[in-house]
């Protein structure tokens, strides 16, 4: 325990410290968790053997993660043409391979590179829209609020289960929980910038913010109990990998941009 609260307090402060300071810093700390969550996936499904179509994934994941723009730069392919591409790369690894290399392999491979790299392409990209680092800071406290809610509150009242053959340890009591602290704290920071966040247009957020961080907890919970694993790395001793940690991240962020969930 004591292992697990120092890695949090020190992970915590270096992410937040390079959140506010933004800009190719937070960006460049985002690329590097992507490819690192990249990596864990690739291990998780036991295919780093497979060189081409490994090195293929991760050049679809960066250019789906990469912020041109900050850069200066012209994005070389839109998100479309990426994904189009990447799939026919793989899918000619497959024939040219004679079927060595599935395509079974290559749809999970395609599947983790947007998954990760769309996850973490609106993580920068929450945080360059008008007024970033507020929109940002009030997503990712939603989700750990909700994160420690449904813990605490299910420790405590939790008895009717969630989803047990996914998540035993997840109550219907502890998910009721994190959506009302969740939208709890979203109203804390509509009190604070009303002139960004109405309260009724928090209660919202908070509350899909929530409801799709936990479906995203439930997501990475099923695929390790199909792969039969309890943490997908070691990165963070005492809290495991990325995709441990950052499982809500990567389902929240383009589920609030791509719907366009945010006040204009």
């Amino acid at each position: 325990m004591k292992q697990r609260i120092i890695t949090g307090v020190i992970a915590g402060l270096v992410f937040l410290t390079l959140l506010v300071l933004g800009d190719l810093w937070y960006a460049g700390l985002i690329v590097l968790v992507s490819i690192i969550g990249y990596r864990e996936y690739m291990q998780m499904n036991g295919y780093m053997s497979f060189k081409w179509t490994s090195a293929i994934g991760l050049v679809a994941l960066l250019c789906l993660t990469i912020p041109w723009g900050l850069l200066g730069l012209t994005a070389p392919l839109s998100f479309t043409a990426v994904i189009w591409l990447a799939m026919f790369l793989l899918f000619f690894v497959t024939v040219s391979s004679k079927n060595k290399v599935t395509i079974d392999q290559i749809a999970v491979i395609l599947l983790g590179a947007i998954y990760i790299g769309f996850g973490f392409n609106y993580m920068i990209e929450a945080r360059l829209s008008p007024h970033g680092l507020f929109w940002t800071i009030m997503i990712f406290v939603c989700i750990w609020a909700s994160d420690s809610g449904a813990y605490f509150v299910g420790s405590k009242l939790g008895k009717h289960p969630l989803w047990p053959q996914i998540s035993p340890k997840k109550s219907i009591e502890g998910a009721l929980g994190g959506v009302i602290i969740a939208m709890i704290i979203a109203v804390g920071f509509a009190w604070y910038s009303p002139e960004l966040l109405s309260v009724g247009r928090a209660l919202f957020l908070g509350f899909v913010i929530a409801v799709v961080g936990q479906v995203g907890d439930l997501i990475q919970s099923a695929y390790k109990r199909v792969k039969g694993i309890k943490d997908t790395g070691t990165l963070l001793p005492g809290h495991g990998g990325v995709l441990d940690r950052m499982d809500s991240w990567l389902i929240v962020f383009p589920f609030i941009y791509l719907l366009d969930l945010l006040p204009n």
